[in-house]
């Protein structure tokens, strides 16, 4: 079977809008959340946010495809893009100045590489911020005309622009990508799954290569609102709001983003002397069936360890965890007790780090830029900190990482969780 590698990694993220300048940020333990600015937050509890700080989505759009879908598919269009730059594979040319850029391959041979390769986008919400805003106008169009025969009308883009799948296809059509073509939605696992899926895709043969990540745009009041009455965010007004696996976390800090990968064969890789990040050699997707929001230590820990079984690897051999870690009460508490169960008897803690403690929850985003984390961990020897723990709790007893770390690895795990007890996990390796 085929060894699959990463390539190249694009990202927009509430640290900044390049995937190397989120790496930087985090590195230096700096934080991506700060006050919502997208909506008056006066009247509700949920003050903070991660979002997207001067992000132009003319730099990879035209005004009407902009018009005509939701900004989680701004996210990933502009991430995938620059995933396709990364690899090697694409060149930017033009900019906001002159109107939308315009991408060319790098050179003709490429063409009919992108041509039969493959997108897998997931999204855990998709356009719930164009469909929040669709109906808000429309009620306000509806009250003001009460009594008058004219009906309020919705854009016919309004569908195509909010459907999961709108992320995975507009950046094919980008890319020129005409082979597979998947949007996921598995909850806040949806895009280490995607990773996991085209990882598998390209395991069993496909050409590739294959673009997989996450995307989410989740910052209106509907999501405040609704996660918010499922106690499951931070009403802290600061922005160390998200503090995973402390003693004084009470949620997750919502946020926004897109992280896309590009993986494609090792073969391939090395016959155009590619950038490479890390190998992929394990995945694992499992479910709970316990419980529609409350997560299964169980079920976390089973899919731990089919992912480090289908590496062929040993539990004793990994290195590294970049943890799911969202700052819940009851889910870092049965993460940590999963991790716990699967690594107990090592010799020497393994070090966990939880990155959502800088960015907030991106929801799909978050699982493909971990996994992008973890990789870029491997490569630098390097463990970004976890944020926020001025007293780690008691009952999550992890040799959590709190400062920058230097430590060779050659192994590291990073997992995703989601409602409906969905768990996704990943074993990367370093290469060469």
């Amino acid at each position: 079977m085929n060894k699959i590698v990463i390539t190249g990694i694009g990202a927009v993220t509430p640290l900044a809008n390049s995937f190397h300048g989120s790496w930087e940020a985090a590195r230096h333990a700096r934080t991506g959340i700060g006050p919502i600015t997208r909506l008056d937050t006066s009247s509700i509890p949920w003050k903070m946010a991660g979002e997207l700080s001067g992000f132009d989505p003319h730099l990879f759009l035209d005004p009407k495809e902009i018009k005509r879908t939701d900004p989680f598919v701004h996210y990933a269009v502009a991430a995938a893009v620059m995933a396709a730059r990364d690899a090697g594979l694409m060149r930017i040319s033009g900019g906001a100045a002159q109107g939308p850029s315009r991408y060319d391959l790098v050179n003709g041979s490429y063409a009919d590489y992108l041509e039969t390769g493959g997108v897998i986008i997931g999204s855990s919400r998709g356009g719930i911020t164009s469909l929040e805003h669709s109906l808000m106008k429309s009620a306000a169009v509806s009250a003001s005309l009460e009594g008058s025969s004219i009906p309020s009308r919705f854009s016919p883009y309004l569908m195509p622009a909010t459907t999961v799948g709108m992320a995975a296809s507009l950046s094919s059509q980008k890319l020129g990508i005409k082979g597979h073509c998947l949007g996921i939605s598995n909850a806040c696992s949806s895009g280490l799954n995607a990773i996991g899926e085209a990882f598998k895709l390209l395991k069993h043969g496909h050409m590739g290569p294959v673009f997989a990540g996450g995307s989410d745009a989740p910052i209106c009041r509907l999501c405040l609102e609704a996660y918010g009455a499922a106690r499951a965010l931070s009403t802290t007004d600061d922005p160390s709001a998200s503090r995973p696996f402390a003693a004084t976390r009470d949620g997750f800090v919502i946020a926004e983003g897109s992280c896309i990968l590009a993986l494609e064969t090792m073969d391939s890789a090395l016959r155009r002397n590619a950038p490479i990040y890390a190998e992929i050699i394990g995945y694992a997707n499992t479910v709970d069936s316990f419980h529609q929001t409350r997560p299964d230590m169980r079920g976390q820990a089973r899919a731990i360890r089919q992912a480090v079984a289908e590496a062929g690897v040993t539990l004793g051999e990994i290195d590294h965890i970049n943890a799911h870690g969202t700052s819940t009460i009851l889910g870092d508490r049965v993460e940590a007790e999963a991790i716990k169960s699967v690594f107990e008897g090592r010799a020497a803690p393994i070090p966990v780090t939880a990155l959502k403690s800088a960015t907030g929850h991106m929801l799909a985003a978050s699982g493909s830029l971990e996994a992008a984390f973890a990789a870029m961990s491997l490569r630098e020897g390097t463990i970004p900190p976890t944020l926020n723990i001025p007293r780690q709790d008691s009952c999550c007893n992890i040799a959590l990482v709190r400062e920058l770390t230097q430590k060779k690895m050659r192994l590291a795990l990073t997992t995703s969780f989601g409602f409906g007890g969905v768990n996704a996990a990943l074993v990367l390796k370093r290469f060469n």
